[in-house]
């Protein structure tokens, strides 16, 4: 594997992970919001992440691989019942439905996406120093 393969793994996980940070962010922004566009409570977003190879590496004979998002999916899981009556989006018993975003779970989340997100600057930096090593005896 060259360096340049190095630097385009490390360069699928830090776009993958920014999304994820801000699919995140998104879901805490939104943790009260009971009625969206399409006049439902918001429902919490998860980022799917899959591995791939590049095609075209492969017609050349290398193989790259790295991490993308598959896809944004909407958590299934039951909304949330708070009982109050005085809400504009209450129903006839006074209970509002809350978005299914638990801002612990979510910090947790936000927590494992940013660690995953600092070890694929480590590994570039030191991709780079590597290179820059080689360039360094090159001379």
């Amino acid at each position: 594997m060259d360096f340049l393969s190095s630097f385009n793994i490390s360069g699928s996980g830090l776009t993958a992970q920014r999304l994820r940070m801000d699919v995140i962010s998104q879901n805490i922004a939104n943790s009260k919001v009971t009625r969206t566009e399409e006049g439902m409570p918001y429902r919490r977003k998860m980022v799917v992440l899959t591995s791939f190879k590049s095609s075209f590496e492969k017609a050349q004979g290398r193989t790259i691989g790295g991490v993308k998002v598959e896809k944004i999916i909407e958590d299934p899981s039951g909304l949330v019942p708070v009982y109050d009556p005085n809400h504009p989006d209450a129903d006839e018993e006074g209970y509002i439905m809350l978005p299914n975003v638990n801002t612990a779970q979510e910090m947790i989340d936000m927590l494992g996406a940013s660690r995953a997100y600092e070890a694929n600057v480590t590994a570039f930096n030191a991709t780079k120093a590597m290179v820059l090593k080689a360039l360094e005896i090159g001379r």
